[in-house]
């Protein structure tokens, strides 16, 4: 049976006869679950407000959705591979390394800067190719897969800059991308975490990837059954998050106008939260690139809020870990309700 052409390549891809769609989990489900995140987050920016009341000044609020943007970008990409049952530990380092390279690139080897920008991405698609390769065609979990892949990123991030930042000041127009203004008020890299979250949400509600990433994370055998080349796809699936990382390390880098090869552990932590809080399931089939946005603002709040409270590093921890673990058990409540 033929399906109709989605497009160049993906016409010759079998239509799964019953690999489950991105409708498998009611609608008004689905809108409660990203309902219940932003009510956590209105709570949040009252509590916080009510705390302090810097916490809603305008300098505040503009850093809140400055940090938000590096977050929610990465959480846009492993919204993905979290779908299909997947994890990505690679995010925080292999975007400190994107960062590295683009450094290098633009500063050490004085390419045009759009160059640099663009092999800065590359490399982030380069980092989700290998986890691609090694959890989709060697057979490795994602966990030991990404672990791996998180070490060897921080490694290659210190040796290759020398321990040492690499600074932007001599690349005209590197820091607008993350501090310009195209619109009045809004920072650039919050604008194009809007324009990414778009692009996100239309390639899981409207493209053949989107459908296949939904199926392959509820079922992956019957989706291999049903005619999906599921190596195939996961392979893809890694490669977009990849350049998701990429970006993100951009957007950091021209953030702090430098590259800090020490920087980036834990950032993966609080992606992955993100992803989970807005509604993603970490057993897969399921996903929300909204409730992804909500649940990385969610994030960036409570770290702000926090810092805002002088509450010491050590604290901050403490609370973060134990909203990771609350995210993932009332992930686990849901799955079990659902089944």
């Amino acid at each position: 049976m033929s399906i109709p052409d989605n497009g160049a390549s993906l016409a010759t891809e079998p239509k799964p006869a019953a690999a489950p769609s991105t409708t498998s989990t009611p609608a008004w489900k689905s809108w409660l679950q990203q309902g219940l995140a932003f009510g956590t987050l209105i709570v949040l920016v009252l509590f916080f407000w009510a705390a302090s009341p810097r916490f809603l000044t305008w300098s505040n609020i503009s850093g809140i959705l400055l940090a938000t943007a590096v977050i929610g970008i990465l959480a846009l990409g492993t919204t993905f591979v979290i779908i299909t049952a997947g994890i990505d530990l690679s995010l925080g380092t292999g975007m400190t390394l994107c960062s590295v390279m683009t450094g290098i690139f633009a500063v050490n080897l004085g390419l045009p800067m759009i160059v640099a920008v663009i092999l800065g991405i590359l490399t982030g698609g380069v980092i989700g190719l290998i986890n691609g390769l090694n959890v989709a065609v060697l057979g490795l979990p994602p966990f030991i897969a990404t672990l791996a892949m998180m070490m060897v990123a921080q490694g290659l991030a210190l040796v290759i800059s020398g321990v040492a930042p690499i600074y932007f000041h001599d690349v005209p127009g590197f820091q607008s991308i993350a501090l310009g203004t195209l619109i009045p008020g809004l920072p650039n890299a919050v604008l194009i975490m809007f324009v990414i979250a778009a692009a996100a949400w239309f390639l899981l509600s409207k493209t053949v990837l989107g459908r296949f990433t939904v199926a392959i994370g509820s079922n992956e055998e019957a989706a291999r059954l049903s005619g999906i080349d599921t190596r195939k796809w996961k392979l893809i699936i890694y490669v977009v998050a990849g350049l998701f990382t990429g970006l993100a390390g951009v957007v950091m880098a021209s953030r702090l106008g430098s590259a800090q090869p020490q920087l980036g552990v834990g950032y993966e932590l609080q992606a992955i939260a993100a992803v989970i809080i807005g509604g993603t399931s970490l057993m897969g089939g399921r996903g929300s690139i909204i409730g992804t946005l909500i649940g990385a603002l969610i994030m960036s709040v409570l770290i702000n809020g926090l810092r805002i409270l002088s509450i010491q590093t050590e604290w901050q921890n403490v609370v973060l870990g134990i909203v990771i673990a609350l995210a993932v058990y009332f992930d686990i409540l849901r799955n079990k309700r659902a089944t």
